[in-house]
C-alpha cells in the first residue's frame, strides 16, 4: 500500500510499464468493509487493450466488520438498518442519502489523475457496492467525460444533485451488474440509476443477473464485451 498523488491505494502495472502521462488509468474503488486487495483479481480478469496503469484506492475509514477484525469504507453505513430492512423483505432507498465525505473524496481523486498526468479520456471509473456509489459520484463530477465507468452491484445516490450533474456527461459509456436477490443493495436502486444515466443520454444498461451481492463470472465476461467496444 502506498500514496498515490492524494489516494491511498495498491499499484499494479499488468500490462508493460508504461510512462507517467501514457496508457490508460483504471480506478477500482472497493466496498463497505473490504480493502484495496479486495478487487486486485479484476487487474487479471478484465481484458483491457494497451499498457493499462491499475489503481485499486484504499478506503478512508476503518470500519468494524465483526468481533476483533476491521475493514475499510469511504463513508460510514448503517449497518444494523440495512440488515433490519433487508430482514423485513423492503427495499432500501438510498437515493436521498448524500454523504458528508464526497467533496474531499472527489478532489483527492481529481489530483491523483492530474498528478498522473492521463488525460480523462483514458481513465476507466469503476467500483463495486458502496465503491461503485463513489465512482459513479467521481465519473459524474469529473472535469470532463471519463473513458468509461464500471458500475458493479451500485445503486443510486445523491439523487439531486446527480441529477444536475448527468446532463453534462451525455455519451459516457456505462456497464451496470446487479444481482436480482441482492439482499444488501436491492436491484430497485440499481435500476433507479440505470434510469437516471441513460435519460440524461449516457450509454449503457443493466445486466440483471440470478444471484446476491457478487461479481459472477458472468458479469465479468459481460463487462468485458463492454470494455472491448469502448
Amino acid at each position: 500500500m502506498r500514496k498515490i498523488g492524494q489516494i491511498q491505494g495498491l499499484e499494479i502495472h499488468p500490462s508493460e510499464p508504461i510512462e507517467e502521462g501514457q496508457g490508460q488509468l483504471v480506478l477500482m474503488f472497493h466496498g463497505y468493509g473490504a480493502d484495496a486487495y479486495d478487487l486486485q483479481s479484476l487487474a487479471e480478469a478484465f481484458k483491457i487493450k494497451g499498457p493499462t496503469h491499475w489503481i485499486f484506492p484504499q478506503g478512508v475509514l476503518s470500519v468494524p466488520i465483526g468481533p476483533g477484525w476491521t475493514g475499510r469504507a469511504w463513508w460510514n453505513i448503517d449497518m444494523a438498518r440495512l440488515q433490519r430492512t433487508a430482514e423485513q423483505g423492503v427495499p432500501q432507498d438510498m437515493s436521498q442519502e448524500s454523504p458528508d465525505s464526497l467533496p474531499k473524496l472527489r478532489e483527492a481523486v481529481f489530483a491523483t489523475v492530474e498528478r498522473l498526468g492521463i488525460p480523462w479520456k483514458q481513465v476507466i471509473l469503476g467500483g463495486f457496492s458502496q465503491g461503485a456509489m463513489l465512482a459513479t459520484d467521481i465519473a459524474l463530477s469529473a472535469p470532463e467525460n471519463p473513458k468509461a465507468l464500471v458500475i458493479l452491484s451500485g445503486n443510486l445516490i445523491n439523487k439531486e444533485e446527480w441529477k444536475q450533474k448527468a446532463p453534462h456527461r451525455k455519451g459516457l459509456p456505462f456497464f451496470m451488474c446487479h444481482g436480482k436477490q441482492d439482499a444488501v443493495l436491492g436491484i430497485k436502486g440499481a435500476q433507479q440509476l440505470e434510469t437516471l444515466l441513460t435519460q440524461n443520454g449516457l450509454k449503457g444498461r443493466l445486466h440483471a443477473f440470478d444471484g446476491g451481492h457478487e461479481i459472477p463470472m458472468g458479469s465479468i465476461a459481460q463487462a468485458n464485451q463492454f470494455l472491448a467496444g469502448v
